[in-house]
């Protein structure tokens, strides 16, 4: 999972109170569905809201907001350099820097929207693709990322005492 285990100890810290994890990408596009990829591995298997918001997490402001979570985790293929399927936690201000996967509004103003309207701590989770053409299937690195990642959050967040996750 390259850098994926030395953050452990950070999201044990940050993801505080009620935690909305967001996946973003496009399942069509090889690695770029990493995103959606680890949110359907979760659903029901955490103590979290779960949003697959695909290509297009503008079209879901208002779901997110309505969330009210204390921390919101945008989870998405980011092309940071690294080898596929490292791991690298990015802050809001980081965003503008990094090519976060294909959506049509640019991430940098998703999350200046989502800071000016709500007050959770927002922070971005990406895994470095190796492949992101379209029919392009997940690449064995990103696919062994996003199940390490289910495993570690699923070890931070268990499931409610009811059995069940909260997919948005």
């Amino acid at each position: 999972m390259g850098e994926a285990a030395g953050i452990e100890a950070e999201l044990h810290r940050r993801l505080k109170g009620r935690v909305l994890l967001i996946g973003a990408g496009n399942t069509l596009r090889g690695d770029d569905g990493a995103g959606p990829g680890l949110i359907a591995l979760l659903d029901g298997k955490i103590n979290a809201d779960l949003l697959d918001v695909g290509e297009v997490p503008e079209s879901y402001f208002s779901r997110i907001l309505e969330a009210r979570a204390d921390t919101v985790v945008f989870i998405d293929a980011a092309d940071f350099g690294g080898a596929p399927g490292d791991v690298a936690v990015f802050e809001a201000e980081d965003i503008a820097g990094c090519s976060l996967s294909t959506h049509q509004m640019p991430v940098d103003l998703f999350f200046r929207y989502i800071r000016q309207n709500g007050h959770a701590e927002l922070f971005a989770i990406g895994i470095q693709p190796a492949q992101i053409g379209f029919g392009e299937p997940v690449s064995p690195g990103v696919e062994a990322t996003v199940r390490a990642l289910a495993e570690l959050l699923r070890g931070i967040l268990p499931p409610r005492k009811d059995g069940q996750g909260r997919s948005r």
